[in-house]
């Protein structure tokens, strides 16, 4: 079914749905949004997107896309009183009159637990909506660029359909198999995110210590085997102090809380986002809570012995 057929619905229009929802509407897409704070998606209605009052208004859509921040947050916006199945039929009585009380397909793009993203497809599947689970990489800025990824997972059908409107968001869609596979990658990715960005605050601070500027020992790793999209990504970041916030110390927190829970229940040890999480849970202890989670490299100087201040040299973010 070509996108111009395709009824689309959108929900949550934060940092990250914001940006994913404005490509799809600048690609011509019929896409109504919704956001439980209005005024935060009405600047969508410049690309032509439709705002909707309330969530149920998207129940007849066709595919409907989920980013919010929690379990809690999708359960209710999909399940919850006044939520996008409310006017659907109880299981078991559905009629032709109201087959459409309720999305063909709910693409869910959160951070989310294996065990919740399984109850969210029973609660869909009940109403007749398929799922198709599909986290992302990536934040604004990275949705910008053109530089997004999805990792999928659910019926090979539905990834095959919603492929093309994923495509519109980003470049990049892996499928990785049936179920709640594409949580458990996304889980893993995000522990890697924590241990990496707290291995870049020890050697960079090692490195200052020595004497070497933080923008030169950055410009050497981004450089070498070891630099990667995320190491340059973050540079400007730790050379020049501007943490903006992308990502908060919360939901990196949440995360790998995440990770430790699958590490349990799959009986892998997990040292390294072990101590991660504990050192996070320290930064926001002392108050450094509302920026950028890569202030873990103010909490390894203080630790340090040290204060550092802005280099205020440019770099690349290596986005462009």
């Amino acid at each position: 079914m070509k996108k111009q057929t395709l009824k689309i619905g959108w929900i949550g229009a934060g940092r990250m749905g914001y940006e994913m929802a404005s490509r799809l509407a600048k690609a011509g897409c019929d896409l109504t949004v919704y956001n439980r704070t209005r005024a935060k998606a009405e600047p969508l209605a410049q690309y032509g997107a439709k705002i909707a009052a309330r969530v149920t208004e998207l129940a007849g859509c066709d595919v409907v896309f989920c980013m919010v921040s929690t379990y809690a947050d999708v359960k209710e916006i999909v399940a919850g009183k006044g939520g996008l199945l409310s006017q659907a039929p109880k299981p078991g009585k559905s009629t032709k009159a109201d087959k459409r009380a309720a999305p063909r397909i709910l693409v869910e793009c959160s951070s989310i637990s294996l065990e919740g993203s399984a109850e969210l497809r029973e609660i869909l599947a009940a109403h007749g909506t398929q799922l198709l689970a599909a986290p992302v990489s990536g934040n604004a800025k990275v949705i910008k660029a053109g530089k997004l990824s999805f990792v999928c997972s659910g019926p090979r059908a539905v990834f095959d359909e919603a492929a093309p409107l994923l495509k519109l968001i980003a470049p990049a869609a892996s499928y990785v198999g049936e179920g709640e596979l594409a949580r458990i990658v996304k889980i893993c990715h995000n522990v890697f995110l924590g241990v990496v960005i707290q291995s870049l605050s020890e050697i960079t601070i090692l490195a200052q210590k020595a004497g070497v500027p933080r923008h030169a020992f950055l410009e050497f790793i981004n450089q070498s085997v070891m630099g990667s999209v995320f190491s340059r990504y973050k540079t400007p970041a730790l050379v020049n102090l501007d943490f903006k916030v992308t990502f908060t110390p919360a939901l990196l927190r949440k995360d790998l809380d995440l990770g430790l829970d699958a590490g349990r229940r799959f009986e892998v040890p997990m040292p390294l986002a072990s101590i991660t999480r504990d050192l996070v849970q320290a930064m926001m202890g002392k108050g450094m809570t509302e920026q950028d989670f890569a202030t873990l490299l103010l909490q390894q100087a203080r630790s340090s012995g040290m204060e550092l201040k802005p280099e205020n040299v440019p770099v690349s973010d290596g986005l462009a």
